[in-house]
């Protein structure tokens, strides 16, 4: 931590003169662990002897990235590297010595912002200008650099270029020297007169010849396999920008004791270009890439995209394999040990640490050398600054004023929002900056469209100049690229704003109005909406119309096309604070969506009491109500409450809304499990695609042992919802599909299980992912050794989830399995246990199943027996038949 000096106004706050002060900065002590850390495995693999400079396809790692919004410190932190990699004296104390030691590193930092005016030439100078500290020529690139430089730019002597571009006081004048002296040198080693030395052309030509011809007068250059190639080629910009290699080349050609490894930082990158027009950032990448023994620190605005193959084309080395280091971006724990951070190449940096955090308050007041500041004080105020120095700063002067009440500071004191936070944000913003501002707090992410809107503007300057402030957090590849710093848009919305155009709460309400308007637009204009949208627009429209009490609206339809796929993302936003008011739609419909998408991951009984809840409390429109009563519905069924659950897709399928066609499938399905299958039939045969009216024959024919003609339906259902682009039926038929074909062909029900798992990927379907469980133990049956421990495993899941159907169907796999080996006890055990799980009636036919499986009689206390479409007997010789298969597949396997 730099102490800067006295901290006046802090000092002036007290009559305690035993109390010091000081101004403390953050130290980015973390960022430098990283620098460190990366540096050292670079050198330890450039030292390898396997390494090679002139490999061209090998991965590069010689990079390191520190990206993050404008004003937060990345070129102070270039320049602080540069000084400490040039002179440890330089180092701050807080900074830990690096782990190499005696090799001789040399920091070249260049400047890319626009205002520096720095174009690629002046680049490659000052890499080259920077080494002309070795004391030495590099002559293959000194040669062709000498080449370029006189066909480019004719008649202007490099000295003056260099001098006027401020080089040659930077580095020194040695440069022109080094060059002029490997020219001198190539041109005696050819046997050139003194005249022509100094005629670049002709001792280029001569060099070129002598290579080609491998002349013994030209060995020490000879290594250099691609110089005759370079000096041959067109001397433009395109061709300068693979000179690097050479530079490369030369550098690996140093006696021992001259060896160096140049770290180049290369601050502002962002000013290089943009992601449309790659032309300069294309040329630095190639620097990096031929110049594998150099180290690279980058700082800009964004992340680097080159490990991205899509780029294929607009860069020359692209994808994951080439920058295995860049291919994620993470905000690195400052707590990380230097291994675990070695690897990862990309890294934002923005607000302090922790750490940094407590120590700037540790270090701002103190007494006799100890933290005025007491550690717990030190702990909420670091949790509740998100980072932000002001805000650190500001609980500082908080912390004074409350000593002068007589009272000790407690940590309580600084759950504060402080309405000069937002004097100090607002104080250099534009009226139209401010407006935007307080309309996107409104927002957990934005575009520019979207602020634009919210704030009831005709034109997005305001917007675009707004995203430009440090407060603004951008993530180019979110759905909405941009956020506000947490702390910030808290304080915002909730401080006291004395600010004199502070906003009413009718000011407040109207901007919430645009805001839930202006969500609804983008979702429903897109041309391509998808799930993310969706779901993105939901989470924001509902909290804006709960906290607000708007009309549900466009929230009504999301709401439907959300649940119409199944994939079940979390929706939920943040629950309200310190609410005490009525209950509203908004509020049912959040506690709606949120139980339907929780539901894949808690009991059955949890998600019945909550929807249970939200039908009692009546506050949705009946539409909505609908849909709460109909997953009520299922969730009943799904714990054996058959008639509760055939009551409630009574009254769904009743009301004749966008539900009826599902809830006369409910009750096809409460009819197979009762064992009806005749009621059941007739009823799918109306239920068309909107009742989903294959994957019920489905469920209808597998029971009866025509797992053929099931797993057609489960196909056809498939390949419907395949077509009418809906996910999570696909998955279902799929995993039902190859439950089916298990019985049959285990061969076959490898892919089908296969392709049931890449179905569900992305998606959360607890219930269908157990059935593809369920398939494979059927698939094993008979040959595994492992079934019981799996069952017993899958059993416990199912039991948390719920799931009453879900475990009558495994214990039916499970008696199938001790049918193919004819484990007589073992089948009799697991048939009275599964005839205990359905003794409410519903599935009481798996029993029965089981009975013929083996060809047993059932016995006379079975009770009802189910209504089979082909009568008993028929279905009795399908179930036997396929145990028999099973076994003589086995034995023929043996």
């Amino acid at each position: 931590m730099k102490v800067a000096g006295r901290d006046l106004r802090a000092l002036f706050s007290t009559n305690d003169r035993g109390l010091t002060t000081a101004e403390a900065f953050t130290n980015r002590h973390t960022q430098w662990d990283l620098v460190a850390a990366a540096l050292a495995a670079h050198l330890r693999h450039t030292a390898d002897p396997a390494f090679d400079v002139e490999d061209l396809e090998a991965p590069r790692d010689n990079v390191l990235v520190f990206h993050g919004v404008g004003g937060i410190g990345k070129t102070t932190l270039s320049r602080k590297l540069e000084a400490a990699l040039a002179d440890a004296s330089h180092r701050p104390a807080q900074w830990g010595a690096p782990a190499w030691s005696g090799e001789r590193i040399l920091p070249v930092r260049i400047d890319l912002s626009r205002s520096a005016g720095t174009d690629f030439e002046q680049i490659i100078l000052t890499i080259r200008a920077a080494l002309a500290e070795l004391g030495r020529p590099l002559p293959a690139f000194d040669v062709a650099l000498r080449r370029y430089w006189e066909h480019q730019h004719p008649g202007e002597p490099l000295e003056e270029y260099l001098r006027r571009g401020g080089l040659a006081s930077r580095f020194g004048k040695a440069l022109p020297q080094q060059m002029q002296s490997a020219l001198g040198d190539v041109a005696q080693a050819l046997l050139l007169p003194g005249t022509v030395g100094t005629a670049v052309g002709q001792v280029t030509g001569s060099l070129v010849r002598a290579l080609r011809e491998r002349r013994q007068t030209v060995r020490a250059l000879a290594g250099c396999a691609r110089l005759a190639d370079l000096l041959e080629a067109e001397p433009d910009l395109d061709t300068l920008s693979f000179y690097p290699h050479l530079l490369a080349w030369e550098l690996a050609q140093l006696p021992g004791d001259k060896k160096v490894t140049p770290v180049i930082l290369l601050d502002t990158f962002e000013d290089v270009g943009d992601r449309t027009h790659r032309d300069m950032e294309r040329l630095l990448q190639r620097v990096v890439w031929l110049m594998p023994a150099a180290f690279f620190i980058i700082t800009g605005r964004s992340r680097l995209q080159w490990a991205n193959p899509a780029l294929q084309g607009q860069l020359d080395y692209t994808g994951p394999t080439a920058w295995p280091g860049l291919a994620t971006s993470t905000v690195v724990p400052p707590t990380a040990s230097a291994a675990s951070r070695g690897g990862r190449r990309q890294v934002l940096i923005g607000d302090f640490s922790p750490e940094d955090c407590d120590d700037y308050l540790a270090r701002r007041l103190a007494r006799d050398g100890q933290p005025l500041i007491s550690e717990d004080v030190r702990r909420v105020i670091t949790d509740r600054s998100h980072g932000l120095p002001l805000y650190l700063d500001l609980s500082v002067m908080r912390f004074l004023e409350i000593r002068r009440t007589g009272h000790g500071p407690q940590p309580a004191d600084f759950d504060h929002a402080f309405p000069a936070l937002i004097a100090r944000t607002l104080s250099d913003l534009t009226p139209d900056e401010r407006h935007v501002l307080r309309s996107v707090a409104l927002l957990d992410a934005f575009d520019i469209p979207l602020a634009t809107q919210t704030a009831g503007m005709q034109h997005e300057a305001p917007a675009r100049r707004l995203i430009e402030r440090p407060f603004v957090r951008e993530h180019p590849f979110g759905l909405w690229p941009y956020h506000l710093h947490g702390l910030i848009r808290s304080t915002v919305r909730n401080a006291d704003d004395q600010a004199d155009d502070r906003w009413s709460p009718r000011d407040w309400q109207q901007a919430a109005e645009r805001a839930l308007a202006a969500l609804g637009a983008q979702w429903t204009t897109s041309t391509a909406p998808g799930r993310l949208l969706l779901v993105g627009c939901l989470r924001q429209g509902l909290a804006l119309a709960r906290d607000f009490g708007l009309d549900l609206g466009w929230l009504t339809d999301a709401a439907w096309t959300y649940v119409s796929d199944s994939v079940w993302e979390p929706i939920a936003p943040p629950a309200r604070q310190n609410f005490d008011g009525e209950p509203t739609a908004a509020d049912a419909l959040v506690e709606l969506l949120s139980t339907l998408a929780r539901r894949q991951h808690e009991h059955r009984e949890r998600t019945a009491d909550r929807l249970t809840a939200v039908v009692q409390a009546g506050l949705l429109p009946a539409e909505l109500q609908e849909m709460a009563v109909y997953y009520l519905a299922k969730a009943q069924r799904d714990l054996g409450r058959s008639d509760d659950s055939r009551h409630g897709m009574q009254r769904v399928a009743g009301g004749g809304g966008r539900l009826a066609p599902a809830a006369q499938r409910g009750l096809a399905h409460l009819a197979r499990l009762a064992g009806d299958f005749p009621t059941a039939l007739a009823t799918a045969s109306t239920l068309g695609w909107a009742g989903r009216h294959h994957r019920v024959l489905g469920d209808i024919w597998w029971p009866h042992g025509d797992t053929a003609r099931a797993a057609a339906e489960y196909e056809a259902a498939r390949i419907e919802a395949e077509q009418h682009g809906v996910a999570g039926e696909q998955a279902t038929s799929q995993a039902q599909r190859a439950f089916a074909i298990a019985f049959t062909d285990p061969g076959q029900a490898d892919d089908e299980i296969e392709l049931a798992q890449q179905l569900l990927a992305g998606l959360d379907l607890r219930a269908t992912t157990l059935t593809t469980q369920i398939a494979a133990l059927v698939r094993d049956a008979g040959s595994s050794t492992d079934i019981a421990d799996r069952t017993h495993l899958l059993r416990t899941q199912i039991h948390v989830a719920g799931l009453a159907s879900q475990e009558a169907t495994l214990q039916l796999a499970l008696c199938f399995h001790y049918a193919v080996l004819d484990a007589t006890d073992e089948l009799t055990a697991a048939t009275i246990q599964l005839r205990e799980l359905t003794s409410s009636g519903d599935y009481a036919y798996y029993a029965d199943i089981a009975h013929f499986m083996a060809d047993r009689p059932l016995p006379a206390e079975a009770g009802a027996q189910a209504r089979w479409l082909d009568g008993e007997h028929t279905t009795r010789n399908r179930w036997h038949t396929l145990v028999t298969a099973r076994r003589e597949r086995l034995h023929a396997g043996r």
